[in-house]
């Protein structure tokens, strides 16, 4: 049995596997209520289960499995009170408990606990309590990168999660004069266009641009919104540093100090795709920006490479005719493939949302999406190298929305043993957070969004 596992949080934690088998059971019996003795525990025999995890988000909380062997399940929901009960066939109960040590926290909004126990000889029954009613999704995942087989239970709220009414209820700080309504602005400072500096490979010795004052002919008419995309997250980790460091949490850390500082702007304010530590699907990620009306789409992340010294900063856009390098091509790829890490059930895509997604028609939203990756790769060459000096295009799947400018920033190289160390340091991650809400505030102070077009309604 492996006795590593990648624990709640996305860190790699030891599980207890010095627990003694007379603790374990113990422990079992007054925390997870079991459904039998520990006599019929030892008869059951089975294959281990690797891994469970826990994931849990106020937009749905999910429960992972896994098996070096494809699962058989029976799952069933029951009312009053709420339960889940999954029924594993073939698997020892004894590796299902020592998974279940400690996953679930007191502030998971679905999940009250979860209990196992021998239903019958070969059946091992999980039963998981409910807080709330939930419409689950449940489905399984075949082997993929260092995953083996996966099943997946995706416990979602009967009423879904608004990303709008939540942004709505969390809108940012407005210095605009008493009476002005929520959707008229503030000003937005104009920034002034210098070009753009480049550091030393250190960083962080740039002096971050002042904003000009505002002036009476640059009133925005309405709230700018920018939609943050922290990149990964829950059981896909992205990029893994040397010193072990996981993109999925640099990408959050930086995101949510960005939100702050946008937040904080006059005129300007901020959602993010994902706000913990759990995967979002990356048509789910574009369509929570267009729920919002989003006028730029800003996904954050931190790349890797085969080779430790690549290093340096990075902006991408979309590409209608294909890649404009195989790095460029090569990194698409390799960021496309979330879904597949991550686990999405392919049977409930939206066939009619895909074929939105991947219409390529868009060259005006490319088009402006190429003037933001500028100004914020501009910003971003005064705090640090710049890997390419231009921004680049590629297929990148989560910046498919036809109607939101976006882009995607490759802070730094994790992969880079200096830069790793950098992405890690709360003072350059301000630094970073300020340099990517310059390039934002310079193209809003030369391209101010007109009012929103009936399709970004849509979603």
């Amino acid at each position: 049995m492996r006795k590593t596992t990648y624990g709640h949080g996305g860190t790699r934690t030891d599980g207890p596997s010095r627990l003694s088998r007379r603790a374990l059971l113990k422990y079992a019996g007054a925390t997870f209520a079991l459904l039998a003795s520990p006599a019929g525990v030892m008869a059951a025999g089975g294959s281990s289960l690797l891994a469970l995890r826990v994931w849990p988000a106020a937009e749905y909380t999910r429960i992972t499995f896994e098996s070096r062997h494809k699962l058989t399940f029976k799952h069933l929901l029951l009312k009053d009170p709420g339960r889940l009960v999954v029924d594993l066939e073939g698997v020892d109960l004894e590796s299902v408990l020592l998974n279940l040590f400690g996953k679930v926290l007191d502030g998971d909004p679905y999940i009250r606990l979860i209990r196992a126990g021998q239903n019958r000889p070969g059946v091992v029954r999980v039963v998981v309590e409910l807080k709330a009613e939930i419409n689950p999704q449940v489905f399984t995942l075949a082997p993929v990168g260092e995953y083996g087989h996966r099943l997946v239970l995706d416990l979602y709220p009967t009423e879904p999660v608004d990303p709008l009414l939540a942004l709505i209820q969390k809108s940012s700080p407005m210095d605009a004069a008493a009476g002005e309504s929520a959707e008229t602005a503030a000003p937005v400072a104009p920034v002034a266009d210098t070009p753009p500096g480049k550091s030393s490979a250190s960083g962080g010795n740039a002096t971050a641009r002042r904003a000009t004052p505002p002036t009476s002919n640059r009133k925005a008419n309405r709230l700018y919104t920018i939609a943050l995309d922290p990149g990964h997250g829950g059981e896909d980790p992205g990029a893994v540093g040397r010193r072990g460091s996981y993109e999925k949490n640099v990408t959050l850390s930086i995101a949510r100090r960005l939100k702050r500082k946008i937040d904080d702007t006059p005129g300007m304010r901020a959602m993010l795709t994902r706000d913990g530590d759990y995967f979002v699907p990356l048509a789910q990620r574009v369509t929570r920006a267009r729920r919002v009306q989003a006028d730029l789409f800003v996904s954050v992340h931190a790349d890797a490479f085969v080779r430790p010294e690549a290093r340096g900063s990075s902006v991408f856009v979309l590409s209608e005719k294909g890649a404009s390098s195989s790095a460029a091509r090569w990194l698409a790829q390799k960021e496309n493939e979330s879904d597949l890490i991550g686990g999405i059930d392919l049977a409930r895509q939206d066939s009619h949302l895909a074929r939105t997604l991947l219409d390529l028609s868009q060259a005006a939203t490319i088009n402006d999406s190429i003037k933001l990756g500028r100004a914020v790769l501009a910003a971003l060459g005064d705090i640090n190298t710049l890997h390419k000096g231009a921004v680049e295009q590629a297929g990148f799947a989560v910046l498919k929305a036809p109607d939101i400018p976006s882009i995607l920033v490759e802070t730094a190289f994790i992969s880079n043993p200096e830069e790793e160390a950098r992405l890690n340091d709360n003072a350059y991650q301000e630094k970073m957070a300020d340099a990517i809400l310059r390039g934002i505030r310079r193209y809003f102070d030369n391209n101010p969004p007109m009012q929103r077009a009936p399709v970004a309604r849509m979603g």
